[in-house]
């Protein structure tokens, strides 16, 4: 059976106050508890550390060598948590962030200086994947999902919405013009995702609802693809606003079909594991991307 803290603790004490009294008194023990630890402790370690009379205590040779050994560890143990405490008010260490390239490139990478700038300590690894990904399996601290999320073990913390438009560049409008309603699609180029199929009902009012299937003219996994592919006139897409946003300011993709589109936002959360103390770096960064995305 493996010692325990409480009784490195005692015997320590013990041998500092030179008695079970005086060590009783540091700790804030009683004396028969300090003396039970100890007596644990010989036990455990099969030899005599002190010998005790009515007056004194002194320590036995095996004691002067398990002594050096026992101040070591807890020194070491007083250091980690120290370490520990200086790491909560200056956090430290890698951190892993997944996300889909899109939110990646366009939420999360404009805002690496300032974090940087704001947490040196903290090391960044940023990964992308456009499916979900098993945190465990990948080795990730902390996962971005757009959507609504499945239940899971995963703890959520929501960072902000963002709204879905129907999209197009102006070239591809003047060479196709601009459809009037949800069925002149149909003679249009639609770029739509190759899964999830829900990503391919579009927030359009019409004979199906306020969400417009449509049938894609071509596929993408990425939705950076599909912005990619609608810049180049190829056809109309429905983007989010978090990757779009700058390009609707420049005029490169202008919005169809705007009074008929719904009012679609769709949730943007951080995911991480329940059963996990969440760290002080992780905390810092999703405080730092709420506060600026939120």
């Amino acid at each position: 059976m493996k010692t325990t803290l409480e009784e490195l603790q005692a015997f320590v004490a013990v041998v500092d106050g030179g008695s079970i009294t005086a060590a009783a008194d540091t700790l804030g023990q009683t004396v028969s508890g300090i003396s039970r630890a100890l007596a644990r402790l010989e036990k455990k370690l099969d030899t005599t550390l002190l010998r005790r009379t009515t007056r004194r205590t002194e320590l036995t040779e095996e004691g002067q060598a398990f002594l050096q050994r026992t101040r070591a560890i807890l020194a070491s143990i007083d250091d980690a948590e120290e370490h520990m405490a200086a790491r909560r008010q200056q956090p430290a260490g890698r951190l892993r962030v997944n996300a889909a390239t899109p939110f990646m490139l366009h939420a999360v990478v404009p805002l690496v200086p300032a974090f940087r700038k704001a947490y040196p300590q903290i090391t960044l690894q940023l990964d992308t994947d456009e499916t979900y990904i098993d945190l465990l399996e990948r080795r990730t601290d902390v996962a971005i999902r757009i959507g609504q999320l499945p239940d899971s073990t995963l703890h959520a913390r929501p960072l902000c919405t963002s709204r879905l438009r129907v999209l197009a560049s102006p070239d591809y409008l003047a060479r196709t013009g601009r459809p009037k309603s949800e069925a002149d699609l149909a003679r249009h180029t639609l770029l739509g995702f190759n899964q999830p199929e829900s990503l391919n009902h579009w927030p359009l009012r019409g004979a199906h609802g306020d969400a417009w299937p449509i049938v894609p003219s071509l596929t993408a996994s990425s939705g950076e693809t599909l912005r990619q592919l609608a810049l180049q006139g190829v056809g109309i897409v429905c983007l989010s606003d978090f990757m779009t946003a700058a390009d609707r300011a420049r005029g490169d993709l202008v919005q169809v079909l705007a009074k008929d589109t719904v009012e679609v936002r769709q949730p943007i959360s951080a995911v991480y594991y329940r059963n996990t103390q969440l760290a002080a770096r992780i905390a810092c960064f999703l405080d730092f991307l709420q506060e600026r995305l939120g």
